[in-house]
């Protein structure tokens, strides 16, 4: 039970992590369990995951509309980039 518990229960840290990786990328099933166990008995990171939310948004429309900005929303990530975002995430 314990080691379950161990498994289920995230620090803030890596629930920021997680956070941080559903923007962009999905979740697998244990991570999305992780997270909603941990959003569900922490204030502190679920006020943050709002915060990414609307930040993300703020950003991408900001992108999207700025016909200035050097990025596009059409652009997309190399999946070697990817993946070493996720190693990275995974590694906090």
């Amino acid at each position: 039970m314990k080691k379950l518990m161990n498994i289920l229960v995230l620090s803030c840290k890596k629930a920021s992590g997680l956070i941080e990786k559903k923007l962009h990328f999905k979740l697998s099933p244990i991570e999305k369990l992780q997270l909603m166990i941990h959003t569900s008995m922490c204030d502190a990171c679920r006020k943050h995951q709002k915060q990414s939310i609307e930040l993300d948004t703020l950003l991408k429309n900001h992108i999207a509309f700025d016909s200035n900005s050097k990025f596009s929303m059409s652009e997309k990530l190399s999946d070697d980039f990817k993946n070493q975002i996720i190693k990275d995430v995974e590694k906090k």
